[in-house]
């Protein structure tokens, strides 16, 4: 198995959390906690790599991501 890191972003709203991983479009989940958040999105990338798989497609090879937070006037 090959091991594969992906930028995740996790934000709580009203509901507890929601995760999304933006480098595998339609990759979301949730949680009550953060820490099931985290589990959660985890299952849903493997999901998804495992569906890649067997589509026949390449997983994206991320080598570098970053968090940027931006200042808006409205």
């Amino acid at each position: 198995m090959k091991k594969y890191t992906f930028p995740v972003v996790i934000e709580k709203d009203q509901d507890g959390y929601f995760a999304m991983c933006p480098a595998l479009e339609g990759c979301y989940s949730q949680g009550d906690t953060y820490e099931e958040s985290l589990e959660n999105i985890k299952d849903a990338i493997r999901l998804i790599l495992e569906d890649m798989e067997m589509s026949d497609e390449l997983a994206p090879d991320i080598n570098s991501f970053s968090l940027v937070a931006v200042e808006v006037t409205a």
